[in-house]
């Protein structure tokens, strides 16, 4: 007993000593001890993001789009490849769908007017080019496909206008091959794209502009935004592969080639459009698309395709309104057969479609 009071009597005295000794140096070198403290915290820094955004900002542009000398619109884009003469621009169709001049304005302020080399407004892509002598830089292009869920992604652009062009939104990659459902027309959905999901903030004037990894090679386009009361940063952008792929045919082609079959449709649920247009469906029938008129000489019309026929599969994916239809359909190459499974009379039957080309 004696032992273990004498032992605890000792851990007693060298913990007030410590105290003691502690208060001391407090009270006589006070400005050290708060230097130290504040040095260490300041010390503590994320570099990373500081130096990918220095990557990507100069190969960053903002493009404003006039009619008549008047400024319709403001969107982002990036310098994504250049050859001997020109320098090429990567942005959003509808930043551009109603230009009639372009002015492109660079990190350090210097302007120059661009010209479009091709858009689609399916891709929501569009290629423009410029003198390669007013560029500043060149943007590195990274791979989607490389990038994981939760991993850190940025965005730079234009929200609001040019007066806060380089503006910087970091999050993380929220999803990958999310399919949404999109408005070309203002009314109902008429055709899906695959998209990455973000969390980064993309407000209006980011369109067209690079989606980055934490190397700031560009892996997608920023395109489109859910605008809900209930809903909160979600934004979505085109991978960079399929970017690329599309940009190539804009440069090579002025077009997208896309094939056709030759019909006008309507969703299987608009009774009301149906009936305009004289069809009348049974009561079983919920979903598809309805042939509402065949051209003639086209690839429909050889197949053998007829208005009123319900078409409610293409090859083996079922299809339930014209926005999946269309992207099925699209998956195929022009000159190729696909198999459609269409609706007439109440009995299913299989059609075979070799396909036209839109261009």
């Amino acid at each position: 007993m004696r032992k273990k009071f004498i032992y605890c009597l000792g851990v007693l005295i060298a913990f007030i000593l410590g105290v003691l000794i502690m208060c001391a140096v407090i009270y006589k070198y006070p400005n050290e001890v708060v230097k130290t403290i504040t040095e260490k915290n300041v010390s503590i820094t994320d570099t990373g993001i500081a130096e990918a955004v220095e990557k990507i900002e100069s190969a960053t542009v903002v493009v404003q789009v006039y009619e008549r000398d008047t400024l319709l619109g403001t969107g982002t884009g990036f310098v994504y490849d250049k050859d001997d003469k020109y320098a090429y621009i990567m942005t959003n169709h509808h930043v551009i769908e109603d230009a009639g001049d372009i002015k492109i304005t660079y990190s350090d302020d210097s302007v120059t007017t661009a010209s479009i080399v091709g858009s689609d407004e399916y891709a929501d892509i569009a290629v423009l080019k410029v003198d390669k002598d007013t560029i500043l830089n060149v943007a590195t292009l990274g791979k989607s496909e490389d990038v994981r869920k939760g991993d850190t992604v940025f965005t730079i652009g234009s929200p609001m206008g040019i007066d806060f062009k380089g503006t910087v939104t970091r999050g993380i990659l929220s999803g990958k091959d999310r399919l949404v459902s999109v408005s070309l027309s203002g009314g109902q959905s008429d055709w899906i794209m695959n998209v990455m999901q973000t969390d980064a903030a993309i407000s209006p004037g980011n369109s067209g502009g690079p989606l980055c990894n934490v190397n700031g090679e560009v892996i997608g386009i920023n395109s489109l935004k859910i605008v809900e009361d209930t809903v909160e940063s979600i934004g979505f952008s085109i991978p960079i592969e399929d970017a690329i792929n599309y940009a190539n045919d804009l440069r090579n082609y002025g077009s997208i080639s896309r094939p056709y079959i030759g019909v006008s449709m309507v969703n299987a649920s608009s009774r009301m459009q149906l009936l305009s247009a004289g069809i009348r469906l049974d009561s079983d029938i919920l979903a598809g698309v309805v042939i509402v008129d065949v051209e003639n000489n086209s690839p429909a019309s050889d197949a053998g395709l007829t208005s009123g026929d319900v078409i409610v599969r293409v090859g083996d994916d079922e299809v339930t309104d014209i926005a999946e239809f269309r992207y099925r359909l699209y998956s195929y190459n022009p000159d190729d057969k696909v198999t459609l499974t269409i609706i007439r009379d109440g009995k299913s039957k299989e059609i075979k479609v070799k396909l036209g080309s839109n261009s």
